[in-house]
């Protein structure tokens, strides 16, 4: 069975906490896409870990986690990242961990860059977490950069870095600003890609021999539907594919078939960044909910813009994610309101609609507001479909009949096991 975990919104749906429990049952976790601009929070009997950049099967002592292809990493933060893990007593070894020899390095001066471009942009910037995502993605598709692989042969390293600064002075002379050192960047590349070297190999072949096996792969995606590059809220988007339609591709097996696709969405809307956000609410509502979620970014601790759910845009997401069935997190929170938001249409042009505009359509779009009856309550404990108070369950059935997929998983807190099953 090939799984993809994939978000349906914008990002931070719950994805981590997911994957950490869904993968109890697979052999192998995969991170296809992204790099270290986005977290996923996984909470269980050892404490809370926020992982950027590892696949959140890491936690799990019998799986092998996979970075594959699709990624970029910045070497600096994932040994950060691993000695974080250490030091809480997960350990990791090269059976544990492997890391794609095609997958691209995220070099400090893409992080620079990256930095001098929000800036430059100032009002209009698009919300860059300034951790060098954009550059580097730009650059692989120039086919300007490193891999890891490279690391392994460090014979010619030195050439190859040499190479790309002199092109990429030309960037920084546009900046007016100073082109990186040579000599910096080789002792960066040295002092921690040694330190991943014994992770890094052919992950393609682990994966065929894994399909031909016939274990059990779990594909973990990072942000969400509205984010993607193609599909998503353009330009406001990261640099690569987030669907899980390319799960396969960035994870290296583009031959292979995926047979179940399982979509997170939050019981309400939340977004980090920039771009628009048609069900945003704002003042003490917004305030409310915020809190009670405690939204804030698991990468960049930014407050996140809060909103109702969003009917038309998570329909949408379902749909270009192909989703099978639903995992609804954080409907706990929801008790904060007596009434609850959900954002059921949008009105563009003073025309009600309920598909999902593109362009300056969508930044146009108003929202078009419901409020359903809430449940006021602790629901942490409920274990069945029955536990659910009444309106909390009416909740879940409204969004799975407006979306039009089935809801399986419901999560009633932030523990490992605070979530109960649907049957669809």
């Amino acid at each position: 069975m090939l799984t993809a975990i994939v978000g349906i919104n914008w990002g931070d749906e719950g994805k981590g906490r997911m994957v950490d429990l869904l993968s109890a049952d697979y052999d192998i976790i995969c991170r296809y896409q992204g790099g270290n601009n986005a977290g996923h929070t996984v909470i269980n009997e050892r404490g809370k870990f926020v992982l950027n950049l590892l696949p959140s099967g890491i936690l799990r002592a019998h799986t092998i986690n996979i970075m594959g292809p699709g990624m970029v990493i910045d070497l600096e933060h994932l040994c950060k990242e691993i000695d974080a893990l250490h030091e809480k007593g997960v350990t990791l070894t090269h059976e544990t961990l492997k890391i794609s020899d095609k997958a691209f390095i995220c070099l400090p001066y893409h992080v620079e860059q990256d930095i001098l471009e929000e800036e430059r942009l100032g009002d209009k910037k698009y919300g860059s977490t300034r951790r060098g995502i954009a550059p580097v993605y730009g650059d692989k598709y120039m086919k300007k950069g490193l891999r890891m692989g490279d690391l392994l042969e460090d014979c010619s390293l030195q050439s190859k870095l040499d190479a790309l600064l002199e092109w990429k002075g030309i960037t920084f002379t546009g900046y007016s600003a100073e082109t990186p050192g040579s000599d910096s960047l080789i002792q960066w590349l040295h002092k921690y890609g040694e330190k991943l070297i014994p992770y890094i190999s052919d992950t393609s072949e682990v994966l065929n021999r894994a399909v031909e096996g016939g274990k059990r792969i779990m594909f973990e995606a990072q942000l969400g539907s509205l984010r993607d590059i193609d599909y998503g809220i353009y330009p406001y988007t990261t640099s690569s594919q987030t669907l899980a339609a390319y799960a396969v591709i960035g994870a290296g097996i583009p031959g292979a078939k995926l047979g179940r696709v399982i979509g997170v969405m939050k019981s309400y809307s939340s977004c980090v960044g920039e771009g628009a956000f048609t069900a945003e609410l704002f003042g003490e509502q917004a305030d409310i909910l915020r809190e009670a979620g405690g939204e804030y970014g698991a990468a960049t601790g930014r407050p996140r813009r809060v909103g109702g759910f969003d009917i038309p845009a998570s329909r949408y997401g379902i749909r270009v994610q192909g989703a099978d069935e639903i995992a609804l997190t954080k409907l706990d929170v929801l008790a904060c309101y007596d009434k609850i938001p959900v954002c059921v249409a949008y009105e563009v042009d003073g025309v009600k609609t309920e598909s999902f505009p593109s362009g300056d359509k969508l930044v146009r779009a108003k929202p078009v507001y419901e409020y359903l009856e809430g449940f006021s309550c602790d629901i942490s404990k409920c274990r069945k479909a029955e536990d659910l108070p009444k309106p909390a369950l009416d909740y879940v059935r409204f969004i799975e009949k407006s979306v039009g997929c089935p809801v399986k998983y419901v999560s009633v807190g932030a523990g490992r096991e605070d979530y109960l099953v649907l049957e669809v």
